[in-house]
C-alpha cells in the first residue's frame, strides 16, 4: 500500500504540521456512496471537511488538531491516495483544489478566459454622477460596478460616504446598465445591509486581518473580494483567504492592490509579481488594483496593462466623470476617455497571452434572474 506523501505547492514553504491536515484524492470513477462513506470516516475522527469536485476527480479536503494515521483513510474504497497538506492555508492551497477556481455571475465568470474588468468611482456622490460613470464604464467594456458607499479615510474629516443611500445610487446605476456590483463591507453591521444591494462583497487592505468580518463573510453565499493589506505577506493573505474558505464560502476573490515599501513617489509599490506567485500557490482568482496601486491617474493605464500581461484575472479601475472634482480620491481616477483607450489596448494584449476581454462593450443580452455559483475551468 502506498504510504502518504506530502503535497507541497510549487514555491510553497512547509509547516510541519502533521497529519492532521490531508487532501483524500479519490479514484476517477469513486460513487457517491464512497466519497460519503470517506467523509464520514474523517468527520468521526474530528475533522472539518471540505468537498471539491473537479472535472477528473472529487477531492476531500480535512483539517483538524488530531493527528489521523493516513494509512486508516487509504484502506476505504474509492480512495486513490492521501496527501498531507503542509502549507499553513489548506483550502486555499492547489494541493486541495487544482483546478482554478472559476467565480460565475451570470455572464460574468471571474477566473476564466477572460479579463474580467471592474470599473467605477471610489464613492457614490449624487445619482448624476454615478448614473454617468456607470454608462461610460459599461460602454466601454466593464462588466462590474464599483463604487463605495462607507467610506474608511485616514483622516477623520475627510468624505466618508453616502451609507445606504450610496448603496441605493449604486445599485440603481448597476441594474440600469446591466452591471454587477462590487462595494466595500467595513465590520460585522453592515454584511446584511450591503448584501441586499451589492453582487460581491469587497474587503478592504485596512480589514484585511479582520478575521471576525472574514468569518462572517464565510458564512454568506456571495463572493467576497479580499484586497491584500499594505504590508502583508502573500502567505498572510492566503491565510485571511481560509478565514472565509473555512466558513463555507468558497467564492473568495483575490485583490493586489499594492504593498508599502521604502519608495514613496507613488502611493504604494504594486506588486506584480504577486500575480504569477500567487496562481501557483492557490486556486483563487486574482485580480490587480492600479489606481490604490499607484495613486497617480498617469500610472494606472501602464501598470493595467502590465497586470493583464502577467495574468491577472481581471481589474480593479476608478473611473470618475469628472475625476477633478471628485470627493474622495479624484488623483487616481481615470477620466471615461482615458478608460475608453485603455480598454481597447487592453483587448491586444489580452489575446497575445490567451485570453479574453470584453469585444461587444454594449451586451446584447437580456436580463436574467441574478445567481452565484461557482465551478472549475
Amino acid at each position: 500500500m502506498p504510504q502518504a506523501r506530502d503535497a507541497k505547492a510549487p514555491g510553497g514553504a512547509g509547516t510541519g504540521q502533521g497529519a492532521a491536515d490531508m487532501v483524500v484524492v479519490m479514484k476517477e470513477r469513486a460513487s457517491d456512496a464512497q466519497i460519503e462513506k470517506v467523509v464520514a470516516h474523517l468527520v468521526e475522527f474530528g475533522m472539518d471537511v471540505h468537498r471539491s469536485t473537479g472535472a477528473a476527480r472529487t477531492v476531500i479536503g480535512a483539517v483538524g488538531q488530531r493527528a489521523v494515521d493516513p494509512r486508516l483513510i487509504e484502506m476505504l474504497e474509492g480512495v486513490h491516495e492521501v496527501l498531507r497538506i503542509t502549507e499553513p492555508y489548506k483550502l486555499a492551497s492547489r494541493s486541495f483544489k487544482p483546478e482554478n477556481t472559476v467565480i460565475v455571475l451570470d455572464d460574468v465568470r471571474i477566473g476564466g478566459d477572460e479579463v474580467i474588468v471592474m470599473a467605477g468611482p471610489c464613492s457614490a456622490e449624487t445619482e448624476e454622477q454615478v448614473d454617468t460613470t456607470a454608462a461610460a464604464v459599461k460602454r466601454a467594456g466593464a462588466k462590474v460596478l464599483r463604487g463605495g458607499a462607507f467610506k474608511p479615510r485616514s483622516s477623520p474629516y475627510s468624505f466618508q460616504g453616502l451609507g445606504e443611500e450610496g448603496l441605493r445610487m449604486l445599485r440603481s446605476a448597476a441594474n440600469a446598465h446591466n452591471l454587477k456590483l462590487v462595494s466595500e463591507v467595513m465590520d460585522t453591521t453592515q454584511i446584511d445591509l450591503i448584501e441586499r444591494y451589492c453582487d460581491i462583497f469587497q474587503v478592504g487592505a485596512r480589514n484585511m486581518q479582520n478575521y471576525s468580518l472574514l468569518r462572517e463573510l464565510g458564512r454568506t453565499r456571495k463572493p467576497v473580494l479580499l484586497k491584500r493589506g499594505i504590508s502583508a505577506t502573500i502567505e498572510e493573505w492566503l491565510l485571511s483567504a481560509e478565514y472565509v474558505l473555512g466558513g463555507g464560502n468558497s467564492q473568495v476573490i483575490l485583490c493586489e492592490r499594492g504593498i508599502r515599501t521604502f519608495e514613496s513617489y507613488t502611493r504604494n509599490t504594486l506588486d506584480i509579481s504577486a500575480i504569477p506567485v500567487v496562481q501557483q500557490l492557490s486556486h483563487l482568482p486574482v485580480l490587480v488594483d492600479p489606481s490604490h496601486g499607484t495613486g497617480r491617474r498617469d500610472k494606472v493605464a501602464p501598470m493595467a496593462r502590465a497586470a493583464v500581461a502577467a495574468g491577472a484575472d481581471g481589474l480593479l479601475i476608478e473611473v470618475h466623470c469628472d475625476p477633478d472634482h471628485a470627493l474622495s480620491d479624484g488623483a487616481q481616477s481615470m477620466f471615461p476617455a482615458q478608460f475608453d483607450r485603455l480598454m481597447a489596448e487592453l483587448r491586444i494584449i489580452a489575446p497575445a497571452i490567451g485570453r479574453t476581454i470584453c469585444v461587444e462593450p454594449m451586451a446584447r443580452r437580456g436580463w436574467g434572474t441574478s445567481r452565484s455559483t461557482v465551478d472549475s475551468r
